[in-house]
């Protein structure tokens, strides 16, 4: 199994060079009231009930796609056939390099780019593992939530030459060993996202053991009780 990473820009202001997961913060744009319309397999309850939120839950997967869209160019999204969206035709992959931009200047909605193309956001195959939050006394802090998902087959991720500089598709353990030997910068939850994940021997392992319970809760992944 490998994971796909970015590295950060040598000039952001929040770990600059690190190599990360895709992902930022919510917007106001992922809150919006009908999400549910364009969301498959996850209601707002049942995503508030998993991150432990009184409401607006389903807006962090909404956030996660919108992220790994606008920093990767992959689209967690399905049309009619319940297949993930394909970017093997050169047309619609320049049509979705287009809705990317858009997305990621603000222009467009991810929502409103679903509901042009006739997508749903497969939020059923992205499954919650881990909720982080920066100590107190740290000059910069975050409160971020870390998902797991398969990436798309015919969508070939690439960093976005703005916010990222770089990518690599690396097994866990590999890039553990890397960082260690000081080859590729990380911070600490990245490190023990990873750790926790290097056991499992191919994607749908992981995601079959964290559909299950399987989380990251403090440094060790424990499976949460019923």
């Amino acid at each position: 199994m490998q994971v796909f990473m970015l590295r950060r820009s040598l000039n952001s202001v929040f770990v600059g060079g690190a190599y990360v997961f895709p992902g930022g913060a919510v917007d106001e744009a992922d809150r919006h009231a009908d999400l549910e319309a364009v969301c498959d397999g996850r209601s707002d309850a049942e995503a508030s009930a998993l991150l432990q939120v009184d409401e607006g839950g389903l807006a962090y997967w909404v956030a996660a796609v919108r992220e790994c869209f606008e920093e990767a160019g992959v689209l967690l999204a399905h049309a009619g056939d319940g297949h993930v969206i394909s970017f093997a035709d050169p047309a619609v992959a320049e049509r979705f390099r287009l809705h990317r931009k858009a997305v990621d200047s603000g222009e467009q909605r991810l929502i409103d780019v679903c509901r042009a193309e006739g997508l749903h956001i497969d939020a059923q195959q992205i499954h919650y593992f881990s909720h982080w939050i920066t100590p107190r006394g740290a000059p910069r802090r975050y409160d971020t939530r870390f998902f797991v998902a398969a990436a798309p087959a015919e969508q070939e991720p690439l960093h976005d030459e703005r916010e990222t500089i770089a990518n690599l598709w690396v097994r866990p353990a590999d890039a553990l060993d890397r960082e260690r030997a000081g080859e590729l910068e990380m911070i600490f939850p990245t490190i023990k996202s990873l750790e926790a994940i290097a056991d499992f021997d191919s994607s749908a392992s992981l995601l079959r053991a964290v559909e299950g319970g399987f989380r990251l809760i403090g440094d060790a992944p424990e499976t949460f009780g019923g």
